[in-house]
């Protein structure tokens, strides 16, 4: 009698709580779409590598933080041309302007994972947790785990298509 009680009363308390949890799920922003994830593969003794996708924000936001088990350090970083020399820099924050997709890729916006605890090898995957802050400040994280490769899943895919015929106009 006393347990049916304490859970009739546990419910009492959650459902409202569950109700409350989910009227804010459902007044918050739609979440930032990740596509084409991946890692770059280490090898031995490298302390270092990047990380790259492709986001969307339908509303909106800033990339504001990234954090991964396997590495010590975990920025946002910019490599660009100043000059006649690529620079590389942390950056503190990355706008994510509303529908559009931001590239995170070799030569420009990237992730970078540092002082790492361990090998990435081909084939493994890596746990890489995002912080994104929308309009109003509200900041939000998605937990993902990402592949580890030595190049982009579209190019190792493109790399095992092969290139259609050449179409010739020959004649005898």
């Amino acid at each position: 009698m006393l347990i049916n009680s304490l859970i009739s009363g546990a419910r009492a308390l959650l459902l409202p709580a569950l109700l409350f949890t989910v009227g804010l799920a459902s007044a918050q922003t739609e979440p930032v779409k990740v596509e084409a994830a991946w890692v770059r593969a280490t090898v031995p003794g490298q302390q270092g590598t990047g990380a790259f996708m492709n986001l969307t924000a339908p509303d909106g936001g800033r990339l504001v933080g990234v954090s991964s088990p396997v590495a010590g350090v975990a920025e946002l970083h910019e490599m660009k041309m100043e000059g006649e020399v690529m620079r590389m820099r942390a950056i503190s924050a990355l706008d994510l302007p509303a529908g559009k997709t931001v590239q995170l890729k070799p030569g420009s916006y990237h992730l970078m994972l540092m002082d790492l605890k361990r090998p990435l090898a081909k084939d493994s995957t890596v746990p890489v947790t995002l912080r994104f802050q929308n309009a109003k400040g509200v900041e939000s994280k998605l937990e993902l785990i990402l592949p580890v490769a030595t190049a982009s899943p579209a190019a190792a895919a493109s790399a095992k298509t092969p290139a259609a015929p050449a179409k010739m106009d020959h004649k005898h």
